[in-house]
């Protein structure tokens, strides 16, 4: 596709970055009954870890990250099925962590109806879940942008910490319904097509230098350079 002429935004976009901290809330299940009525209660910031852990601690591995209850599910409790239906939960599909959780609480709920036998398996001494927290210290760059071209230059080499932010945190953890990238093309630059098109973007499918890469070859496709 031929590139654009640049258009000023109406309002410029700043970057963002974020600390990130884990911390143990004190709270551990053993079985299935527990680990869905704890999943009901727990802090948004405990299913937020337990879905997004291996993104934000392993950042330049393989995508697809592994769903916590999905594992301990699948490979302490040894419920095979219920892991798999948990693994296969496409969290990009919720655009709140409210929704996420229904989800997945409602899952584990199905196959406890299911499977009155799930509810009898208890998980060894230490091999309890045990709920964990992040804890996000969001901090301003000082990078500010002002059109299409100056915003495919900065994401080149603002961190991937910043990436991660504005594509994943912003869009689940603020419930912005989009990730921020697409919000400001959309509303202040008036590019509703490339707004959709990063919209669309599974971010979940990719590392986190791999998503960089696909967004610079997005908008390097809509800008005469």
């Amino acid at each position: 596709m031929t590139g654009t002429e640049i258009i000023n935004a109406k309002e410029p976009f700043r970057f963002y970055t974020r600390l990130h901290l884990t911390e143990l809330i004190g709270l551990r299940a053993s079985n299935l009954t527990q680990l869905v009525a704890l999943i009901k209660e727990v802090p948004g910031a405990c299913i937020y870890h337990h879905t997004h852990r291996f993104l934000q601690q392993h950042q330049y591995l393989s995508p697809e990250p592994p769903n916590d209850f999905a594992y301990w599910v699948s490979q302490i409790l040894n419920e095979q099925e219920l892991g798999e239906k948990l693994a296969s939960i496409d969290t990009f599909q919720y655009s709140t962590i409210r929704s996420l959780r229904e989800k997945i609480a409602a899952t584990i709920e199905q196959y406890l109806k299911d499977n009155k036998l799930a509810k009898l398996r208890f998980a060894g001494e230490g091999a309890e879940f045990h709920f964990i927290k992040s804890v996000s210290f969001v901090l301003p760059t000082d990078y500010v942008v002002n059109n299409l071209k100056e915003l495919l230059i900065v994401i080149k080499k603002i961190t991937i910490d910043s990436i991660y932010f504005h594509m994943f945190e912003s869009r689940l953890r603020l419930e912005r319904m989009d990730n921020d990238f697409s919000n400001w093309i959309r509303n202040s630059i008036g590019n509703k097509e490339l707004a959709g098109e990063i919209s669309k973007l599974d971010p979940y499918t990719y590392t986190l230098d791999g998503l960089r890469n696909k967004l610079i070859v997005m908008l390097e496709k809509r800008i005469t350079i």
